[in-house]
C-alpha cells in the first residue's frame, strides 16, 4: 500500500494577532466581516421574539401599552402638560426617540456575558457583537416609527387642526437624532458591558439604570416644565435632546436649538468612542473574566 506525503507547504499556517495599542479600533476588519454581520444582525432580530405568539407584533404593541399607561398616568391623573400636544402623540413621539437608545443599550450591556461561547470558539472582531445588535434594533425601531406615522395620520385627519400635525421639512432630519440615539446607546452599553465583565452586579442594575433613565429624560413631562435656570442640567443628559429633537422634527413643538443639538451630539459621541476604547482594552482578557 503506498502512502502518499502531505506537502505541509499546502497547508499554510495562520496567525492572527489583533493590533496592540490604546486605539486598535480597525474599521476596514468590519467591512471584512460583514457577512458575519449580516448573520448576527438576523440572529439577533429573529430570537428576539422567538416562540411568542405575537412574535414582531410586540414591537407595535409594546409602545402603544406603554403610550396608554402614560396618557392615563401623566396624562389624566397627573395632568402633566404636553406642550398643546395631543397626549397620545406626546408620549408616543417622546418613547419613538427613546426606544432605540434603550433597546440597543439592553442588547449591547452584556455583550461578553452572552456571546461568551463564541467568543471562546472562534476569532472575530469582538466590536462586532454589539455592534450588530445596535443594527438589528433598527428594525424594530422602524416598525414603531410606521405605527408612529399610522396614529399621527389619524390625529391628523381627525382633529380640526390636523393640518399642522403633518410632517414637514424638519422630519428629514429624523436619521439623525435616531444615529444619537444609537450612539448614545451603543456607547453605554458598551461601557456597562466592559465593565460587567468584570463587576457582575451591573448586570442587575443595568434595568434599573435604563428605567432611572426614562424618567430623568422629558418623556412623560416636556422640557419647558423644568425652570430655565436648571434646564442645563438636563440638557447634560443627551437623550434630551434626543427626544426634544424628535418631537421638533415630526410634531413641530418642542424646546428646540442647533447649540444645544450640538452639545448632545459631541456628548454622545465622547461616550461612543470612550466606549469603544474601553471595550477594546477589557476584551483582550474576557476569557479570564467571563
Amino acid at each position: 500500500m503506498a502512502i502518499m506525503q502531505t506537502d505541509s507547504s499546502y497547508f499554510p499556517e495562520i496567525h492572527i494577532r489583533r493590533k496592540a495599542g490604546l486605539f486598535s479600533f480597525d474599521l476596514k476588519e468590519l467591512i471584512r466581516y460583514r457577512d458575519l454581520i449580516v448573520l448576527l444582525i438576523y440572529r439577533d432580530f429573529s430570537s428576539r421574539y422567538k416562540q411568542t405568539i405575537l412574535g414582531p407584533g410586540w414591537f407595535v404593541l409594546q409602545p402603544l401599552l406603554t403610550t396608554l399607561v402614560f396618557t392615563v398616568i401623566f396624562g389624566k391623573l397627573a395632568a402633566l402638560p404636553t406642550d398643546g400636544i395631543p397626549p397620545v402623540l406626546f408620549y408616543l413621539c417622546g418613547m419613538l426617540g427613546w426606544n432605540y437608545h434603550a433597546t440597543v443599550l439592553q442588547a449591547t450591556g452584556n455583550s461578553f456575558q452572552s456571546n461568551a461561547d463564541l467568543f471562546g470558539k472562534v476569532y472575530f472582531p469582538r466590536i462586532i457583537a454589539p455592534f450588530s445588535a445596535s443594527v438589528s434594533q433598527l428594525i424594530g425601531w422602524a416598525i414603531q416609527f410606521v405605527t408612529f406615522l399610522v396614529v399621527l395620520g389619524v390625529y391628523a385627519f381627525m382633529l380640526p387642526e390636523g393640518n399642522a400635525l403633518l410632517p414637514s421639512w424638519r422630519s428629514l432630519l429624523l436619521p439623525i437624532f435616531v444615529l444619537q440615539a444609537g450612539m448614545t446607546g451603543l456607547g453605554t452599553g458598551l461601557w456597562l458591558s466592559a465593565l460587567s465583565a468584570k463587576y457582575r452586579d451591573l448586570q442587575h442594575l443595568q434595568s434599573f439604570i435604563i428605567q432611572l433613565w426614562l424618567y430623568v429624560t422629558p418623556i412623560v413631562y416636556p422640557l419647558s416644565m423644568i425652570p430655565e435656570r436648571w434646564q442645563w442640567i438636563a440638557l447634560i443628559n443627551p437623550m434630551t435632546t434626543v427626544v426634544e429633537s424628535t418631537r421638533w422634527s415630526m410634531l413641530g413643538s418642542a424646546t428646540f436649538s442647533l447649540s444645544t443639538s450640538l452639545i448632545g451630539m459631541g456628548i454622545s459621541t465622547l461616550l461612543l468612542i470612550s466606549g469603544v476604547l474601553l471595550f477594546g482594552k477589557v476584551e483582550r482578557n474576557f476569557v479570564d473574566t467571563v
